[in-house]
């Protein structure tokens, strides 16, 4: 091993010891009271290093969500690929891969879900926000792709594929964040699983095309 590759491990392995040490300070402390201080310290290091590594507290937290998407883009193009499916099979596909996704990592995926609803995107670096948006775009054609080939084969009704991607990537989000500010409430109730089967029976009787 030559010495630039050396570096390059060791500078990968600061950089993933610094995101362990940040998820379990925002998972404790919540990403508005959490610091880039309170964070060097969990992981050890001096605040200065953190920002060798990132730009501000923003892209940190951000920078927890490339794991997740990572995730989900492989997720829903298994979905997309997988032969023989119909068109309703294939959005019942789409329910669990996206569930697969929540369980994967749920403050993770939480804290994307706040991430997309927020200014925060705008203070990342270039470099980051084009990963993060990239993708995103993946994981939204391949949605469409679901409801545009269901539309082909005269299965479902004739409405903008983006506009039924944008539909049921809201459904999904919006469960997850209600059921889980439900919990907080009362943590002995966890019904996001059978929510969201509920709501996907909804939307697949609403996209099915009447014979």
């Amino acid at each position: 091993m030559g010495i630039q590759e050396r570096k390059e491990r060791e500078k990968e392995r600061r950089r993933q010891q610094i995101m362990v040490a940040a998820k379990r300070v925002f998972s404790s402390k919540g990403f508005n009271k959490a610091t880039m201080e309170d964070i060097a310290r969990e992981a050890e290091l001096s605040p200065g290093t953190l920002y060798l590594y990132f730009m501000n507290k923003d892209e940190l937290y951000a920078s927890l969500s490339l794991r997740i998407l990572h995730y989900l883009k492989i997720r829903l193009e298994h979905v997309v690929q997988e032969k023989g499916l119909t068109p309703e099979q294939r959005i019942t596909a789409l329910q669990s891969a996206l569930y697969d996704v929540y369980e994967f990592d749920p403050l993770i995926l939480i804290n994307m879900f706040h991430l997309q609803s927020s200014e925060t995107l705008s203070n990342l670096s270039a470099e980051l926000s084009t990963e993060i948006q990239r993708l995103s775009r993946s994981a939204l054609r391949n949605i469409v792709k679901i409801f545009k080939d269901g539309i082909a084969q005269d299965a479902f009704i004739d409405e903008h594929p983006v506009a039924m991607a944008d539909i049921t990537w809201s459904l999904f989000s919006g469960v997850v964040l209600w059921e889980t500010s439900k919990k907080l409430l009362n943590p002995k109730n966890d019904y996001l699983k059978t929510t969201l089967e509920t709501a996907f029976k909804i939307l697949r009787r609403g996209v099915r095309k009447s014979v």
